[in-house]
């Protein structure tokens, strides 16, 4: 027995599918897996196959033919082809989180493509699919180009490597936001996502803050907030929130929480600095990376509720140096800053070549410390 695969479209009716399988069966074919790939045209059936050693190219392309199958694509495949493809999306999701910059090898793995070009950002369409061409947009600039002679791509093809490339953006820009801090009087401090484990340490936060801390973060009230609340603010929907951390060893206590939580086209920011870090440039420095975060995921504007006396927050603010519209609700500003509109084109990219590969990324060794005004 030999493996093969088959690609054919079908009449999107009721009974059509079973009749190309029964046409593979009288030949003493074993469908092993099966993929529908819906298209404007009918259904691309997409087989794995076991054929009977004598089977040739030529007898299974009579086969589908007389099956009702049309557009038929018949290649040999090896064992690996056994994997399921749900299995093989999720292998190359778990690659591009531990290598987001083999973004261009995984599309390749996953579509089969003869060649992969990251491109530019241009003034033709960033997106869309033909026959043998693919032009994928990546989310942080330019497109990825791909190509391959046959089968033609499909919509679902398209769609599962948009997909791997959002993932492969989101994890690059979370690893942008895992910094060392230097503070103007030298001390350090580690920045980065806060994730679920992080509630221990930003529960101690808040208890080790004075209650003025803590109103001045919450506006009202001075208690601290409960587990399940801050549980929610370590992950926010549409948002980020950022842990500062220092000290030596294995035990570095949280000195610092920042949010940035997504409500429509504008971000709320909110910063809690615990006392002994304050007046540092500590929430300064994390109140930019949440604004460059905001509009490097395209929201319109951020903003700020803070206590009229709450000096130290309107000095982060204004060090921001953005035009912000301030309006007064008795004791609370609200201040807003519009970010600016999101550029398709990066400047800050080197040159791409016409080789396959993939873009280059920002974060490199350098560009992980920051000196903090």
């Amino acid at each position: 027995m030999a493996l093969w695969r088959i690609r054919a479209t079908v009449d999107d009716r009721p009974g059509y599918l079973s009749v190309l399988t029964a046409s593979l069966a009288l030949r003493g074919v074993n469908i092993l897996t099966v993929q529908v790939h819906t298209t404007e045209v009918g259904a691309v059936d997409d087989f794995l196959v076991d054929a009977p050693d004598q089977l040739t190219e030529a007898d299974l392309r009579a086969a589908v033919e007389r099956g009702r199958g049309r557009d038929c694509w018949i290649a040999r495949s090896e064992a690996r082809g056994l994997v399921d493809q749900p299995t093989r999306v999720l292998g190359l999701a778990s690659r591009l989180v531990r290598d987001p910059d083999a973004t261009g090898e995984v599309l390749r793995a996953l579509l089969g493509a003869d060649t992969v070009t990251w491109r530019a950002a241009t003034t033709g369409p960033s997106g869309g699919v033909g026959a043998t061409r693919m032009l994928l947009p990546d989310p942080s600039g330019g497109s990825y180009e791909l190509s391959r002679r046959e089968p033609s791509f499909t919509p679902a093809e398209y769609a599962r490597a948009q997909a791997l490339v959002e993932l492969a953006v989101a994890v690059a820009r979370r690893d942008d936001d895992r910094v060392t801090l230097v503070l103007p009087d030298g001390a350090e401090v580690r920045v980065r996502p806060a994730g679920p484990d992080d509630l221990t340490g930003v529960v101690e936060l808040h208890e080790s803050c004075s209650a003025r801390s803590r109103q001045r973060r919450y506006l009202s009230g001075a208690g601290c907030p409960s587990p399940a609340r801050l549980r929610r603010l370590l992950a926010p929907a549409g948002g980020l929130t950022l842990v500062a951390t220092a000290g030596d060893g294995a035990a570095e206590p949280v000195v610092a929480m920042a949010n940035l939580l997504g409500e429509g086209d504008e971000a709320e920011v909110a910063l809690l600095v615990r006392d002994d870090w304050q007046r540092r440039g500590l929430g300064s420095a994390l109140l930019r990376r949440l604004v460059a975060h905001a509009e490097r995921i395209g929201y319109a504007a951020v903003q700020v509720h803070v206590h009229a006396e709450n000096t130290p927050m309107l000095r982060a603010v204004r060090r921001l140096d953005r035009p912000t519209s301030v309006q007064r609700d008795g004791g609370v500003l609200t201040v807003t800053a519009p970010l600016a509109a999101r550029r398709a084109d990066l400047t800050s990219r080197r040159p791409c070549t016409s080789t396959p590969g993939m873009p280059p990324r920002q974060a490199d060794a350098a560009a992980r410390s920051h000196r903090a005004p």
